[in-house]
């Protein structure tokens, strides 16, 4: 439990700076839409590491490291956005990219690794207590939200330059943004540069305390994997493209739509809702406010959800969230942001945060329950198709009016639910065996073929002394 506190707390720390930086990237980066081409480029990059990057480093750094050099990634790019450009936020986005796979990837590992030890400690059901360590990991990751969001609403909150926001502006906000947002673009004012170097700081701060938290205080759990793996005549290519050979598994190609899709419903909130909604109607100091509402929510319901699901099932929780995010999407599509309506901005993110917690939590439990002899290349495959999913919605920001992009969004929900209960329902007929029964069975197989071999030899020793 310490470690996994630990590892999360690191991340809240480290996220309450780079997450929060996401959110704005889409309304304080506008000129020439560089901040959403740098979200665009940083999970491009993801996609390549996780491709080819993520399970190499794993087995030759051990979790423990992978986590502090990609955390050092993460910092990087924060510095770059002191002074943001495509010269600054390009460089560190792939930067931040090509660490952000092996960070998730290899914390994914090492709670499924601490997970199975303590559940055999504890005789309990493997699944369970990775569920529930998820739940622990994902209740303080959210949480970041509320706290470098808070940063980033008091900052910049000390703008003293107020917008009026006229009624003929307003009709381009919401499903009225078709790439015409640039018509109101008092709404997206940039903050004086003191007080975005301010923020800035304080996030370089909390990133480089997050690397210290792990460095110091988190167990090499993996270091004999991570030796005897650096020892052995595994060919290089063989590691290198672990991710690919996952996809043999036809389980592995089933998730990838719902892994996708937390990417897109993310982007979409990150990106669409932080600007077509929020910044379009209320102005950019409220982005932070509403992004609070999202962290708290999901990162109350990851904690309850990764305790829930050992009684109620991953199934009953998958169609919660399908059916709540489902509920937004059509309302998004008909409501009509108004600055009178304040609560409602509110609702929305706190009923997608409710969802996202059964996403996050669920798919990554599922992932350590079917894969957990190839944990590095599974985990790598879901941040390489949830960076899909991002680049997708990052990428369409500019091309397609908001309505559009929610009729894809609604469209992949359906086929990821569909596709993700196929999966439940092969696991609920046929269980995948956990780690403890694979290395029983193995034991036995060579137990067997040591006997039978000990017969051979007798019986040859037996024809050689009978006359």
């Amino acid at each position: 439990m310490k470690n996994v506190l630990v590892v999360s707390f690191g991340f809240l720390l480290l996220f309450t700076a780079t997450g929060s930086l996401l959110n704005l990237q889409s309304s304080l980066n506008t000129e020439e839409g560089v901040g959403v081409a740098s979200a665009s480029v940083q999970f491009a990059s993801i996609i390549l590491s996780s491709m080819f990057v993520a399970p190499l480093v794993i087995k030759y750094l051990g979790c423990k490291w992978t986590i502090v050099a990609a955390m050092g990634c993460n910092v990087v790019y924060t510095v770059g956005n002191f002074y943001p450009g495509w010269e600054t936020l390009l460089p560190t986005s792939i930067i931040l990219g090509l660490g952000e796979s092996p960070l998730w990837s290899a914390t994914s590992t090492y709670l499924t690794i601490n997970g199975r030890i303590q559940a055999e400690k504890d005789k309990k059901k493997n699944q369970d207590v990775i569920n529930q360590y998820f739940g622990i990991l994902f209740l303080l990751y959210q949480s970041s939200a509320v706290w470098g969001n808070l940063m980033s609403s008091i900052v910049f909150g000390q703008d003293s330059t107020s917008v009026n926001i006229s009624e003929s502006d307003l009709q381009f906000c919401g499903v009225g943004s078709c790439g015409n947002i640039s018509e109101a673009p008092g709404n997206s004012t940039r903050p004086p540069e003191r007080l975005v170097h301010t923020l800035m700081g304080c996030y370089v701060g909390v990133g480089v305390l997050a690397m210290l938290l792990v460095a110091v205080f988190l167990d090499n759990i993996d270091r004999d994997m991570t030796l005897e793996f650096r020892g052995n005549k595994e060919p290089f290519c063989s590691t290198f493209l672990a991710t690919f050979k996952q996809l043999n598994d036809r389980r592995q190609v089933f998730l990838i739509p719902v892994t996708a899709y937390i990417g897109l419903e993310l982007g979409f909130l990150n990106g669409e809702y932080t600007k077509e909604y929020v910044t379009c109607a209320l102005g950019l100091h409220f982005v932070g406010y509403v992004m609070i509402c999202f962290g708290a929510t999901s990162s109350l319901f990851s904690y309850a959800f990764g305790r829930l699901s050992q009684y109620s099932g991953r199934a009953a929780l998958f169609s919660l969230a399908t059916t709540t995010q489902f509920t937004c999407i059509l309302a998004l599509l008909f409501w009509k942001p108004h600055p009178d309506q304040l609560p409602v901005f509110f609702v929305f993110p706190a009923l997608w945060g409710l969802a996202d917690a059964v996403w996050q939590t669920q798919t990554n439990a599922l992932y350590g329950v079917l894969f957990h002899d190839q944990k590095e290349a599974a985990f790598a495959n879901y941040r390489l198709w949830e960076a899909v999913g991002y680049v997708i919605a990052f990428a369409c920001s500019r091309f397609l009016c908001v309505n559009t992009k929610l009729y894809i969004l609604m469209g992949v929900l359906l086929l990821s639910v569909a596709l993700c209960f196929s999966v439940e329902y092969g696991e609920y007929i046929s269980p995948t065996p956990s780690e403890e029964n694979t290395i029983d069975t193995k034991l036995e197989i060579k137990s067997t073929e040591l006997n039978e071999d000990n017969h051979t030899d007798s019986d040859k020793t037996l024809r050689i002394l009978s006359p």
